[in-house]
């Protein structure tokens, strides 16, 4: 039973960690998008390789999060102890809500970082990866639990 409160606690922290990771890179993926489109310059090695570190680090999150998710004691606990809670329980948001829109996210942006690679023009490569990763940004901007999200709430950062 301690081991898997241990294992439960690292992958939290390794989850919100990784959820930094996630942001910077889709923020960063979209900037150069966004530079690319203005500028009109070609689509460097260097920004194909943004577009599949974006990609490469959002997996690696929903595997942290799917892990978490099968020994999360707030995902396993009883369903009646929820009613009656608000707008949408903790229990809800995470069995539901948060998985759903987080691999959605991530299956967006897997379809972008696809579609990025395999267009012909320059232009094309960097508006697709502006237009797939601006639109899983924003699903995930949704269903993050910030600290001031009533739907679930969480620090900014965990710890032991």
């Amino acid at each position: 039973m301690e081991t898997n409160k241990t294992m439960h606690q690292t992958l939290l922290i390794l989850h919100s960690i990784n959820r930094w990771l996630v942001l910077a890179s889709l923020f960063y993926a979209i900037g150069i998008a966004l530079s690319g489109l203005r500028s009109g310059r070609a689509f460097s090695g260097a920004d194909n390789t943004v577009r599949h570190v974006t990609a490469t680090i959002s997996h690696i999150q929903l595997l942290l999060g799917l892990s978490l998710y099968m020994i999360s004691p707030v995902v396993k606990f009883d369903v009646a102890e929820t009613i009656g809670t608000g707008l949408v329980s903790e229990h809800t948001f995470f069995r539901l809500i948060h998985i759903a829109f987080m691999a959605i996210a991530v299956v967006v942006i897997t379809i972008g970082s696809a579609r990025a690679k395999r267009v012909g023009s320059e232009k094309e490569k960097f508006r697709t990866m502006f237009v797939w990763f601006g639109v899983a940004l924003l699903i995930i901007l949704a269903a993050v639990p910030w600290p001031f999200s009533p739907l679930a709430n969480r620090p900014y950062f965990r710890s032991f």
